[in-house]
């Protein structure tokens, strides 16, 4: 559940610290903001709950796991009616391979970041999205020769 609630210095603090590292301990996130363990405790609990904190998780480097390919890819629909975006939304939400999918305007209908272990892996994905999915009229890739900067950190005045 989100709200519109208003975010003040202490919750950008905070959030700013977790950004980096949210393993970071609340009594070392109570000194750099200057507030009490359990004034910071409080706060995180509601920045979770209010879904402001969206949710934790760790960044895994893809080359760790053999994700050699990283492709961007923008992709338009055969036509822009809701249930046809709706289907493809789901598809493409639901598949492993695809890590972020945005529905865009523009151009393309979609723009994706897709991580595949191999070029034949990443064929057998582009077959399955694109090349055999006939809500696709089109689509483009962009194989990324050095990943510069990856994160969701958002920018906290």
């Amino acid at each position: 559940m989100t709200t519109s609630r208003i975010l003040d210095s202490f919750d950008r603090a905070i959030l700013r610290i977790l950004q980096r590292d949210n393993r970071t301990p609340q009594r070392s996130i109570a000194e750099a903001v200057n507030l009490s363990t359990a004034a910071v405790q409080r706060r995180v609990a509601a920045l979770e709950r209010d879904g402001i904190i969206a949710r934790n998780s760790a960044m895994v480097a893809p080359h760790a796991l053999g994700l050699a390919i990283t492709a961007i890819v923008d992709v338009r629909l055969t036509d822009e009616k809701a249930v046809t975006v709706d289907r493809v939304k789901a598809q493409f939400r639901a598949d492993p391979d695809v890590q972020q999918c945005y529905y865009v305007t523009g151009g393309p209908s979609f723009v994706l970041l897709i991580l595949s272990s191999d070029m034949p892996s990443y064929e057998a994905t582009t077959r399955r999205l694109f090349a055999e999915n006939e809500a696709v009229a089109s689509y483009h890739s962009y194989l990324a020769l050095d990943r510069v900067k990856a994160g969701m950190d958002l920018p906290i005045a």
